[in-house]
């Protein structure tokens, strides 16, 4: 098993590669759909449930500009495998190449502990955390259009930005209160 690793392959002209790493892909594919119907550059989409990729295809894969890991806050399992995953990733991806995206965040149903759970790891990694509405087609279209952004950004198509700078721009933080208990 291998590290992933984001500088060990020369970028595409005008392409930029997107890996989705979503351990129930509820989500997963339809982001991917919406992902690819971008003009203005190449977008190619990467699948994968759980890192580390298989060994096999390494030489014919291209660099990955952009890793992101979607958790559905309805699963434990789904938290579980992003935190299990991360260290498959070279230390570099962490410069502004890796992002998180949680589903299911407005349902009553969800556990704050697992919410928390959430920021605290992305804040902790200094990572973006994006919210999104899986249930709607514009929610999809919506959250593929904030990656996008970020997507841009990461291959380098954007002039005068760097990931590292949007990263800065964009990281989780916590609250100074959210290792207090709450007393609702």
């Amino acid at each position: 098993m291998s590290l992933l690793k984001p500088f060990n392959k020369l970028p595409g002209l005008n392409t930029a590669n997107i890996l989705l790493v979503e351990s129930e892909e509820q989500f997963q594919q339809s982001l991917a759909d919406a992902l690819v119907k971008e003009t203005s550059i190449i977008v190619n989409v990467r699948l994968a449930k759980i890192l580390p990729l298989p060994m096999e295809n390494d030489e014919s894969r291209p660099r990955i500009d952009l890793v992101v890991f979607v958790i559905n806050l309805n699963s434990e399992l789904s938290l579980q495998s992003a935190n299990a995953s991360l260290k498959y990733l070279d230390p570099g991806y962490f410069l502004g190449k890796v992002c998180f995206m949680v589903t299911n965040a407005r349902r009553a149903s969800v556990p704050t502990e697992r919410l928390d759970a959430v920021r605290k790891l992305a804040a902790s990694l200094h990572c973006p955390l994006l919210f999104a509405e899986d249930q709607t087609p514009e929610g999809v279209t919506s959250a593929a259009e904030r990656l996008l952004i970020v997507l841009k950004t990461a291959a380098g198509d954007v002039p005068h930005t760097t990931a590292l700078y949007l990263s800065n721009l964009t990281r989780c933080t916590l609250p100074p209160d959210i290792d207090q208990p709450s007393f609702d």
